[in-house]
């Protein structure tokens, strides 16, 4: 997607060099510099080119993380979770001043790893569960 925005910015740019150097009356002017055309004719351009930034990365992108904090603020002791590295496992214990989680991984060994409260990528649900997936 940002490949994609970024060939828009310039097909914009590229578009107002083009209307500026072509402009009525322009025909013994000076070609403008690029600094000056883009700062002098086309300030509304700028003006789109920084809300469709805004609009199209920015915004969902701190959507994002405020739903990935409210859900972290949110995991108690038996939810299921995900971790970054793709490690499954059942919460037991929740340390937020220590900005801690402990994870049982295995059932058998009671296996727990120690993980830090932001490596945790999804909350699955409440519960262990068995192997075909229900509680």
């Amino acid at each position: 997607m940002g490949t994609a925005v970024w060939g828009l910015v310039n097909h914009l740019a590229l578009f107002a060099q083009k209307g500026a150097a072509g402009a009525p009356g322009a025909g013994n002017a000076q070609p403008a510099d690029g600094l000056s055309s883009l700062l002098g004719g086309p300030i509304p351009l700028l003006v789109l080119l920084f809300a469709l930034f805004y609009f199209i990365i920015l915004r969902p992108q701190r959507r994002d993380q405020a739903r990935h904090q409210s859900m972290l603020n949110a995991i108690k002791k038996n939810d299921r979770v995900v971790t970054i590295g793709g490690i499954y496992g059942v919460v037991t214990n929740v340390h937020r001043e220590a900005d801690e989680v402990t994870i049982k991984v295995d059932e058998t060994t009671n296996t727990k790893l120690r993980v830090t409260l932001r490596s945790i990528a999804r909350v699955l649900g409440d519960g262990p569960s068995d192997e075909n997936g229900t509680k």
